[in-house]
């Protein structure tokens, strides 16, 4: 039974560590194909351009949004861990 236990919470901690990963991995590759465009188009502001500029405002606010997305996740794993802990120090004290 107490196998389940460390799974679930071990299957969960992963899930949590491999949706910040990707999502940090997404924010990079995102910022790189941002930057190759803006590098390829050196023409002066028009129409095109003011679309890039409100763009790059909202990878600016998704870039904030992820920041609190891995704060609230780090939370979380601070939480599963302090009860894994727990949980650890219960099975050793019934043994």
């Amino acid at each position: 039974m107490g196998e389940k236990d460390n799974f679930g919470s071990g299957f969960l901690l992963g899930t949590i560590i491999g949706g910040v990963v990707g999502g940090v991995l997404g924010a990079i590759a995102s910022k790189k194909v941002n930057d190759m465009g803006k590098h390829n188009n050196d023409s002066t502001l028009n129409s095109e351009d003011k679309g890039f500029l409100n763009n790059r405002e909202n990878v600016e606010t998704a870039r904030l949004s992820l920041e609190e997305k891995i704060n609230q996740l780090n939370h979380a794993i601070d939480d599963v861990r302090v009860t894994l802990i727990k949980n650890s120090e219960l099975e050793t004290e019934n043994n």
